[in-house]
């Protein structure tokens, strides 16, 4: 019953997710997000957006709508944002820019450097600064944002799109300030962002679905992307402490973190591996290989959206519900 009942939901949520889709122009990629063909359905001048990552820039898409001109810097899966070098096109899509929102934290410091000196009168949303109490949106510059020099295993997760809890604050932030930006068109961003909550549904019950059926469930990750949504869900990460914090700083893990990582694995000692299948290395390889040699359950999880993702619900719902068959958990 619970299965056939979120289906149910699911179809109606993908449904109030296509229209968004349709009426909306905000894109994945360099590229304007308002045509001439489409301008007419907004009663004011379209706001410019930059947005940093694609995991943000469908969201900023869908509720900006065609009262937004959304330019996304990376998208896709084949870039990693962490290691990004902007172009000096990639300065110039900041000029003019009236809001820019970026994930924030270590993940995209290239971005918040850019909106500093090609964009410093825009009004700036930062995902990770706003999910953890700092002020996640600044007017005329953007001081204290600069995060270089920092340890970044003291700063915490910075995939943040992966904690529910952000995505709403995010959303909330977005259709706030373009209102302020566009105040003409206040009733069209008021539309787009309770239509974009409905969309929003089948991803929540999802979510509940499986924390209500994933106690005492225990996962490993080779890297910590998914782990704000493993938290959310309940469940409880075994990872090896030392390697946790050998993939939070991007190094190789000691050989002693490696082997209890793999001896964790052989003994079946997690329920599911989760892997991010754009990190890449032979350590990441070994530990699938070894999760596969001993049945442990594989769950593919991308930290970017994929290509043939329709929508951020859509790649959300599909990851969501690999992980549920994967713990046997009913959704």
């Amino acid at each position: 019953m619970l299965r056939s009942t979120r289906r149910g939901r699911a179809l109606a949520g993908i449904a109030a997710s296509a229209a968004l889709v349709l009426t909306a122009c905000g894109g994945s990629g360099n590229t304007g997000a308002g045509d001439e063909a489409s301008a007419g359905d907004c009663p004011a001048a379209p706001v410019d957006v930059v947005v940093s990552v694609d995991q943000w820039g469908d969201i900023v898409s869908q509720l900006g709508g065609v009262c937004t001109r959304v330019t996304t810097v990376v998208a896709g899966s084949s870039v990693d944002p962490h290691d990004f070098e902007p172009a000096p096109s990639d300065a110039v899509a900041f000029e003019g820019a009236q809001l820019v929102v970026v994930n924030g934290g270590h993940y995209d410091e290239w971005a918040t450097k850019l909106a500093q000196t090609s964009a410093p009168d825009a009004h700036l949303i930062d995902a990770v600064a706003l999910s953890t109490g700092h002020s996640g949106h600044e007017d005329h510059g953007h001081e204290g944002h600069d995060h270089e020099g920092h340890d970044h295993a003291d700063e915490g997760n910075p995939h943040v799109w992966y904690r529910p809890s952000a995505v709403t604050e995010v959303v909330d932030a977005v259709t706030a300030e373009l209102t302020a930006l566009s105040a003409d068109a206040a009733g069209y961003f008021a539309d787009r962002h309770r239509a974009f909550v409905e969309s929003m549904k089948p991803y929540e019950d999802t979510v509940a679905a499986i924390r209500a059926g994933a106690t005492g469930k225990t996962y490993a990750a080779a890297e910590g992307a998914f782990d704000d949504m493993a938290a959310a869900l309940g469940l409880t990460n075994r990872t090896p402490p030392g390697f946790q914090v050998a993939a939070a700083n991007h190094s190789e893990p000691s050989p002693a973190d490696l082997d209890a990582f793999l001896n964790l694995l052989s003994e079946r000692g997690v329920d599911v591996l989760v892997y991010n299948t754009q990190t890449e290395g032979s350590v990441p390889e070994q530990i699938r290989r070894a999760a596969e040699q001993s049945g442990v359950p594989v769950v593919e999880v991308t930290e970017t959206l994929p290509s043939d993702a329709g929508s951020f619900q859509d790649w959300q719902v599909a990851q969501l519900d690999s992980l549920a068959e994967a713990l046997g958990v009913g959704t």
